[in-house]
């Protein structure tokens, strides 16, 4: 039988995003801020966000005709004019698409492309590759807009803040929407089997999971108490809907960082006394690691909520021995709004290696490979159901069916997740039904081998995945790792192998060896791009063949 949350059900309003901010019942003052530059003094307090997004989405509809449906995007690292920016899209009846400011300009040409965007917001840093983008994809030059502190000295471009009506336009009213079929936000996936494809998030979706957390775990902070670092990338939705709205509508400061700098982020800790913070487990890993952790005062921090892989308890438990920090896990996805599941704060520590509770409204349920329904404590496929479940994905009807299933009356989506539940209601994700690797018949879970690695001293970061063992006829398991190598690495790579056989049943045994690398390649959202890794392996084994 499925799977129901265990907390209540909660009230949804039916509403779109700029009505669900700005005119229902709020528990705070106008005058509370919302974001804050971590250098520099600027700032936006909620009416100033309210008034900022008016003015833009005014401006939207007088200057470029904006029209219901057109779509925004942004190729920008964090900033404190995302927010605002994103809900005078809103008030204009538009779509935000955030894209990652990593991607080359032919990467973001594609989402751009792909996506119909009629324009995008940028950074003086990125403009050039906006530029290059934007003409590939056939937006104008003029439809290129500016945000952050800085200004485009040579006049060319205008900053977001000049999209104003003009003096004589007529008054433009907010453009209403339906929460239930238009799109709030068009995230791409992070493209761990191919090209990217575009969430299709609705208005309903994204206020559904604002909800759901309050419901969860949202009753352990509120406006006036509680600060967050915004250290997540904006551009994901796990950013976008922890950092972006939920600062938003909850009412939290958050203190914004365009980028991750250990030292920066520890300063900022401390100096602006964050109560709530949101990881994924590197820098958990280095905050147990880092000497210059002891430098600063962290007592602030109430929780650190991890996400994108799982932790060790040995792991978590050193981190609050040593610094009194509590760490608690949780899970989702880009099709489901993202947040699904999390630990309560007050189980953080009792089961430490799951995701925790499903949110209220939700229901679940493991199927295997041949679509039968397991029973409980049985591993297999996690398909969820809610209100956060995304429409579809843009454009492509055929991955859309092929990821969403109708049945007991509800609508499933195949998360593609391996897992099981335990009988006190917490889930744990063991891997993804892709990336299993099969040793002579056995099935081999890389976040496993990869949760246990992470224990070792040399080990910064890692990533397991199958290669084949052409003489024995299976894949074996490989570790790629970043770390603190001595000068002897192929004795550090046999010791590491050694010390994992210790730790683990013999199929799951790293008989693919160890190679240490520069850096994990990972999405947006912290998860392993293992097609690039094997992407490598190819490489690694056409330099090793011998030349005939």
């Amino acid at each position: 039988m499925p799977t129901k949350s265990t907390f209540p059900d909660v009230d949804i309003p039916n509403v779109d995003l700029w009505s669900f901010m700005f005119d229902q019942k709020r528990d705070f003052d106008d005058s509370q801020v919302i974001y804050r530059a971590a250098t520099g003094s600027r700032q936006y307090t909620f009416s100033e966000v309210k008034a900022a997004a008016v003015a833009f989405g005014e401006g939207l509809q007088n200057l470029w005709d904006w029209q219901r449906g057109d779509v925004l995007g942004v190729y920008s690292p964090n900033d404190v004019d995302f927010g605002p920016l994103t809900y005078g899209v809103f008030f204009a009846g538009g779509i935000v698409s955030p894209a990652n400011p990593a991607y080359s300009p032919d990467e973001l040409a594609f989402q751009l492309s792909n996506a119909g965007a009629k324009a995008i917001a940028t950074t003086v840093k990125f403009l050039p590759g906006a530029i290059e983008a934007a003409k590939k994809a056939g937006i104008p030059r003029d439809r290129i807009v500016l945000i952050g502190a800085e200004k485009d000295e040579t006049h060319q471009f205008k900053h977001w803040t000049n999209i104003r009506k003009t003096s004589g336009a007529l008054r433009y009213r907010r453009r209403k929407m339906n929460p239930a079929e238009d799109i709030a936000f068009l995230v791409y996936s992070s493209g761990t089997t191919g090209l990217p494809k575009g969430v299709m998030l609705t208005h309903r979706n994204i206020i559904a999971d604002q909800c759901l957390i309050k419901g969860c775990v949202g009753h352990w902070y509120k406006s006036g108490a509680d600060k967050m670092i915004g250290v997540l990338p904006f551009f994901h939705i796990y950013g976008l809907q922890g950092l972006v709205n939920q600062t938003l509508y909850r009412g939290i400061e958050m203190v914004v960082m365009p980028a991750f700098d250990l030292r920066k982020f520890l300063e900022i800790i401390q100096e602006h006394k964050i109560t709530f913070v949101y990881v994924a487990p590197p820098v958990i890993v280095r905050l147990l690691r880092d000497p210059m952790v002891k430098e600063y005062d962290l007592s602030s921090v109430r929780m650190m909520t991890s996400g994108a892989a799982p932790l060790t308890k040995e792991l978590v438990d050193a981190v609050y021995e040593r610094f009194k920090i509590k760490i608690n896990q949780a899970y989702g996805l880009s099709e489901t709004s993202p947040m699904t599941h999390t630990q309560p704060w007050d189980e953080w520590s009792k089961s430490v290696g799951s995701v925790g509770k499903m949110f209220p409204n939700m229901t679940a349920k493991y199927v295997d490979p041949e679509g039968k329904e397991l029973g409980p404590g049985e591993t297999g496929e996690l398909w969820l159901a809610g209100p956060n479940i995304f429409k579809g994905y843009w454009n492509n009807e055929e991955a859309t069916r092929n990821s969403i299933v109708e049945e007991d009356g509800l609508r499933y989506f195949k998360t593609g997740d391996v897992g099981f539940q335990d009988k006190d209601g917490n889930f744990s994700i063991t891997d993804r039904v892709k990336e299993l690797i099969k040793y002579k018949g056995f099935q081999v879970a890389p976040a496993e081998l990869e949760g246990k690695l992470m224990d070792h001293p040399l080990v910064n970061d890692v990533a397991v995945i199958g290669v084949e063992d052409k003489e024995q006829h299976t894949e074996v398991p490989r570790a790629y790792i970043t770390g603190l190598p001595t000068q002897d690495t192929s004795k550090d790579a046999e010791e590491i192998v050694s010390w994992t056989q210790s730790k683990v049943a013999s199929h799951k045994r790293l008989r693919g060896g160890v190679r240490f690398i520069d850096e994990i390649p990972k999405s947006a959202s912290g998860k392993i791009l293992r097609r690039l890794l094997k992407d490598r392996v190819k490489r690694e084994d056409a330099r090793e063949k011998p030349r005939l």
